[in-house]
C-alpha cells in the first residue's frame, strides 16, 4: 500500500472541496446558513491532512519491523522512524531527489524500496557503497580489501516465522562508524547459489562460489545485509540498490509492545 500517495489523494480532495466551497457556494448563502456537512469536514481535515503528508514526506516516518532479517539490531515488532531528510530532499510519491544533502555511509541501517517490487519497503544495513568491493566468504566481510572486524559476542536466541526455536552466534562488528550486533549460523552456507538471481542489474559485477562472493557496487548503487547474516533475503540475491529506491535512514525505536525498554532506542 502506497500510503503516501493516499495522504496525497486526500489532500487534494479535502482542499479542492474546501477551495470550491469558499469561492462558489459560501457567497451565495445566507449569513445565518451553516457550511454543509461535507465542506466542513473538508475543512477540518484539510491542515490536519497537510501536516501529517509534510512531516512523513520532508522530515520522518514511522515502519514497523515486520521479519527478524535485522536481529539483534531490531525485533520483529519494533515500530522505528526513519530521518526523510537525512539522504536528500525528495519530491513524495516520485521520490526524486531535488536537494542532495548526505550520501549513505557503510554500517547505516536504510530503509529502501525492494528493487524487485518498489511496492514494499525493505530496511537493511549498507555494506557497501558506490566503487566499493564487497567480499563474503566463510562468513567474514571485507570492504575493499579491508577485514571489517568481529568479536564474538556469546549467543542469541530467538523463534523463526515457522515457530522454529533458532540458537545463533552472536557477534559485535564495527562497520564505518557503527558498532552493532550480527547473528551467525557457522552450519548454514554463506550463500545459497542456487537462489541468486542472474538477472538482477549489474550481475556481472559479482563472482559467487559455494564460499561466498564478492561484488564490485556500481555508481549510483548499493549493498545491503540483513545484521541476522543467514537469516536474511538481500542483496546477495537480487542485487544492488539504486539511490532512487532510498526512503531514509532508520535512527531510533518509538514502540514496542513486548518490550517497553525498548522504546527510545536509538539504532545502531
Amino acid at each position: 500500500m502506497n500510503f503516501a500517495l493516499i495522504m496525497f489523494v486526500a489532500l487534494v480532495v479535502t482542499g479542492v472541496i474546501w477551495l470550491v466551497d469558499s469561492l462558489i457556494f459560501k457567497p451565495k448563502r445566507a449569513k445565518d446558513a451553516k457550511m454543509p456537512v461535507l465542506a466542513e469536514y473538508a475543512q477540518s481535515f484539510f491542515p490536519v491532512i497537510l501536516a501529517v503528508f509534510m512531516l512523513r514526506s520532508f522530515l520522518v516516518e514511522p515502519f514497523k519491523i515486520p521479519s527478524g532479517s535485522m536481529l539483534s539490531t531490531l525485533l520483529v515488532g519494533d515500530f522505528i522512524l526513519v530521518n526523510k531528510y537525512t539522504y536528500g530532499i525528495r519530491i513524495p510519491i516520485i521520490n526524486t531527489k531535488v536537494i542532495e544533502v548526505n550520501q549513505p555511509k557503510n554500517g547505516d541501517v536504510m530503509v529502501f524500496r525492494y528493487p524487485e517490487d518498489p511496492s514494499l519497503d525493505y530496511i537493511k544495513r549498507v555494506v557497501g557503497i558506490p566503487g566499493d568491493t564487497v567480499r563474503y566468504y566463510n562468513k567474514k566481510l571485507t570492504i575493499n580489501g579491508k577485514a571489517i572486524p568481529q568479536q564474538q559476542d556469546g549467543n542469541f536466541s530467538y523463534v523463526d516465522s515457522n515457530l522454529n526455536a533458532v540458537s545463533t552466534n552472536q557477534y559485535t562488528e564495527k562497520l564505518g562508524d557503527h558498532i552493532h550486533k550480527i547473528l551467525i549460523l557457522p552450519d548454514t552456507p554463506t550463500v545459497f547459489v542456487d537462489q541468486v538471481n542472474s538477472q538482477f542489474p549489474y550481475r556481472q559485477n559479482c563472482d559467487y562460489n559455494n564460499e561466498g562472493f564478492t561484488c564490485k557496487v556500481p555508481q549510483g548503487y548499493y549493498f545491503m545485509m540483513g545484521d541476522n547474516r543467514d537469516s536474511s533475503n538481500d542483496s546477495r540475491y537480487w542485487g544492488f540498490v539504486p539511490d532512487r529506491n532510498i526512503v531514509g535512514r532508520a535512527f531510533m525505536i518509538w514502540f514496542n509492545f513486548d518490550d517497553f525498554k525498548r522504546i527510545g532506542h536509538f539504532i545502531e
